[in-house]
C-alpha cells in the first residue's frame, strides 16, 4: 500500500488520517504539512488532530492551541488523556519517573489513549468489507537523536493492526531541520506557543525528563511552582527526577540564574501569531 514511494503514502488510500499533536513546533509544522497534501488529495476530511492532554504539567494554554491550530484547516479535533490518572499520578504509583530506557509516560500518556481513538474511528466508518486503513501520523525529526534518525519514514504499525485495521505510522517531517520547521510555521501564519519566544527549544511536558538541562533550567524559572511540586514527588518517592540531575538541583541552578526572583510564566500572556 504505499502507492507513490516507500517513503511517502499516497493520502487517499487511506481511510482515517490521524495527526498526533503535541501543539508544539514540530506537530505544527507537520500538520501544516498533512493538511496540504490532503487537500491536494480532496481527503481532508479524512485528518483527525489528536492532542493527548497531561493536564498541568503542559504548558498553560497548549490544550487550547492545539485545538486552534486543528481549526485553522478546518479538520477535526479530539482530546484523549490517560484514564487512570496523569503524569504525577503515574509517577507516584510506579515509584519512579520516566527515562529514556524506559519511556513509559509516552506509551501510557500518549500512545494508549492513540490507539483507543484509532479503534473509535475506525467504528464510524462502519461496514467496508475489509480492514480499514489508518494512517497515524507523527511530528518525530532525524535530527533530534540518534534514536530518532533510526526510524523510517513511513512503516506498518503491527502492534496497532488487527484484522479491523491496517495501521500505518507515518514521520512527514522526519527529515527537516529546525529551520525548515521554523520557516514552514512562519509561512502558515498559524499561532504557535509564547513559550519558545521564552527560549525554550522544546514544548511537550514543561519539565521533561528528556530535556536539554538548560531548558529544564529555564522551565524551572518560568513554572516555579510545578518545579517546586515535581521536587516535592521526588522526595516523596526517593527517586531522583534524572540520574544525573534532581529537581532541587534544577531548582537551586534557576534561582541562581535568575537572582532568586522567579520568573513569570511565559504563558500568563496570550497566545502570539507567528511573526
Amino acid at each position: 500500500m504505499y502507492a507513490t514511494s516507500p517513503d511517502r503514502p499516497r493520502l487517499a488510500d487511506y481511510d482515517v488520517i490521524l495527526v498526533n499533536s503535541s501543539a508544539g513546533k514540530d506537530s505544527q509544522a507537520m500538520l501544516d504539512e498533512v493538511c496540504v497534501r490532503a487537500e491536494k488529495a480532496a481527503v481532508l476530511d479524512r485528518v483527525t488532530v489528536l492532542h493527548c492532554a497531561l493536564g498541568h504539567v503542559e504548558w498553560p494554554g497548549t490544550a487550547a492551541l492545539a485545538r486552534l491550530q486543528a481549526e485553522h484547516y478546518g479538520v477535526r479535533y479530539e482530546e484523549r488523556h490517560r484514564e487512570r490518572g496523569l503524569l504525577l499520578d503515574q509517577v507516584r504509583q510506579r515509584g519512579r519517573w520516566p527515562s529514556s530506557a524506559a519511556r513509559y509516560c509516552t506509551s501510557d500518556q500518549k500512545r494508549g489513549p492513540a490507539r483507543k481513538l484509532i479503534t473509535e474511528l475506525v467504528a464510524e466508518l462502519g461496514p467496508l468489507h475489509r480492514p480499514a486503513r489508518v494512517l497515524n501520523c507523527m511530528g518525530l525529526r532525524a535530527e533530534e537523536s540518534r534514536a530518532r534518525l533510526k526510524k523510517v519514514r513511513l512503516s506498518r504499525d503491527e502492534a496497532a493492526s488487527s484484522g479491523k485495521r491496517i495501521v500505518d505510522t507515518w514521520l512527514p517531517i522526519h527529515e527537516w531541520t529546525e529551520t525548515e520547521v521554523w520557516q514552514r510555521i512562519d509561512a502558515s501564519g498559524v499561532s504557535y506557543h509564547p513559550a519558545y519566544d521564552e527560549g525554550m527549544t522544546r514544548l511537550s511536558c514543561s519539565l521533561c525528563v528528556l530535556a536539554s538541562r538548560a531548558d529544564l533550567i529555564r522551565a524551572a524559572r518560568l513554572r516555579p511552582a510545578l518545579a517546586a511540586e515535581y521536587a516535592d514527588v521526588e522526595a516523596e518517592i526517593g527517586h531522583r527526577f534524572r540520574n544525573d540531575l534532581s529537581m532541587t538541583d534544577i531548582i537551586a541552578a534557576a534561582r541562581a540564574e535568575s537572582g532568586q526572583t522567579p520568573a513569570r510564566c511565559a504563558t500568563d500572556r496570550p497566545v502570539r501569531r507567528a511573526a
